[in-house]
């Protein structure tokens, strides 16, 4: 006995037809015409889009942060995203100053064990170098599925790793298969922008975007480019925000550099003028790199629209406003850097991205889906609707329209970025590796039921990516 979704339009990032989809077990079985049997149970789907299960691929869950941590954790994090029409994520396990990266994989392992109702994956993000950190990355990449390390290139005195370090492990990366992400502003100019704004006595969370300037953004990917391009290995930029760190990705990408770009809703749809708001409300939105002045997020529509950009991530850092965004209400500087988005990044893309006619539905697929899926070694197993990937299958009512409230989110977060954003479809039911649960808004079970994924490495990978154009050939009927 099967499951047959029936009258749907599929979508992939090659595809848009109308046709059924058979799920035997945790796979996709058959897509085509005519694929019901006896004892099937079938779904009339009709008028609905089917996904493949959104990828988020930057996610902070249960991260401590100074004298605090984010709200969401792995149970309420990955609920959210569940309920979003994401199906996995992958999260940063992060190794602190003294702790080896097998120290900082077994924290990360424990958090999300048992909890997670999506399926989930890591990157290391490295902090605290060494020869002996840069052997443990040879490990994780070949024995542990996880071929992608997070740098940061800000956070001085934290988190913060300078030029060399950078040069070894992009060294590294190149030999064992793997790719860095980086986290790319430039720390130095940042502490001393913040250094000289407190020692005037500036304090408001309007000083905290102009302590990190779309230069400092634009210097860091300029000197990732350059270290990456010196080295022949492969970069992830997440998160960018502004239309110059873009314009230097563009020119890389021309030459014929292996870069990618990743970018996120709140840069696309909200700017600086969030900052300006009365009273300490803007601490809602300190995050980094900060928003940005208006017109930069028409370049990174304009990315998405020319391919520039590879991923519409969230980069989900959820503190909650009371009693954790307060920390900084007498120095911006302590205000705790996030901001939550994993229910919404489907929703809201699919509004101002399709709806709007700056993307196409293979767009939006192959963004939330299919590309993080083919960059971090899950493709075609996820990121596809194919014979013999997982059947994650996000089946979209493009009808009806509802305005974005903290009251009917699941986030663990008092507040949304997204407040009274309309946002038009819903995920109407969600599969995860061939079992419902999402129903019409609800999770059809409260037990999580997700899985930690082993992720191929690049060299792995690179024969056997194919493209979603031809899923065809796997079609019956």
């Amino acid at each position: 006995m099967g499951i047959i979704l029936q009258g749907g339009t599929i979508v992939t990032a090659g595809d848009v037809f109308r046709a059924d989809l058979r799920i035997e077990g945790e796979k996709v079985s058959a897509i085509g015409l005519g694929l019901e049997t006896a004892g099937d149970t079938v779904y009339e789907v009709d008028g609905c889009y089917l996904f493949p299960g959104g990828v988020d691929p930057h996610t902070h869950f249960d991260l401590p942060a100074g004298e605090t941590s984010t709200s969401d954790d792995f149970f309420t994090g990955t609920r959210a995203a569940l309920l979003g029409g994401t199906t996995t994520v992958l999260d940063f396990a992060t190794q602190f100053h003294g702790e080896s990266l097998a120290q900082g994989l077994s924290n990360w392992q424990a958090k999300a064990r048992d909890k997670a109702f999506t399926d989930y994956g890591f990157h290391m993000a490295v902090t605290d170098w060494s020869e002996s950190v840069a052997k443990e990355m040879d490990l994780l990449a070949r024995e542990e599925g996880i071929p992608s390390f997070k740098f940061y290139m800000a956070y001085k005195n934290t988190l913060q790793v300078d030029d060399a370090v950078l040069l070894e492990a992009f060294r590294k990366a190149k030999e064992n298969g793997a790719m860095l992400c980086l986290h790319c502003e430039n720390g130095d100019l940042i502490s001393d922008l913040t250094r000289e704004a407190l020692r005037r006595g500036e304090r408001a969370v309007r000083v905290h975007p102009l302590t990190r300037p779309v230069a400092a953004e634009k210097e860091a990917v300029v000197r990732a480019l350059v270290l990456a391009e010196a080295v022949g290995a492969p970069l992830y930029i997440v998160h960018v925000s502004t239309r110059d760190a873009l314009e230097e990705i563009v020119k890389a990408k021309l030459r014929g550099q292996e870069v990618y770009a990743e970018t996120c809703p709140q840069y696309l749809l909200l700017d600086d003028s969030r900052y300006r708001v009365d009273g300490f409300e803007a601490a809602k939105y300190v995050i980094s790199p900060p928003l940005r002045p208006s017109g930069h997020q028409e370049a990174l529509w304009h990315g998405l629209e020319a391919k520039a950009i590879d991923t519409v991530a969230t980069d989900h850092c959820a503190f909650n406003f009371r009693g954790q965004k307060e920390l900084g209400r007498e120095d911006f500087s302590r205000i705790p850097n996030g901001m939550p988005g994993v229910e919404t990044r489907l929703g809201l893309l699919y509004t101002y991205g399709v709806k709007s006619g700056r993307i196409t539905l293979s767009d939006f697929a192959a963004l939330t889906a299919a590309n993080p899926a083919k960059l971090f070694g899950l493709y075609p197993r996820k990121g596809t609707l194919a014979v013999g990937s997982d059947a994650d299958v996000l089946v979209w009512d493009p009808e009806g329209s509802a305005a974005v409230s903290v009251g009917t989110l699941h986030q663990q977060a008092d507040y949304t970025p997204f407040e009274g954003f309309k946002m038009e479809g819903r995920a109407e039911y969600v599969f995860l590796r061939g079992r419902l649960v999402v129903q019409e808004g609800r999770l059809r079970d409260v037990s999580p039921s997700g899985r930690y994924l082993f992720r191929s490495r690049r060299s792995e990978v690179r024969g056997r990516k194919g493209n979603d154009g031809e899923n065809g050939g796997n079609r019956k009927g």
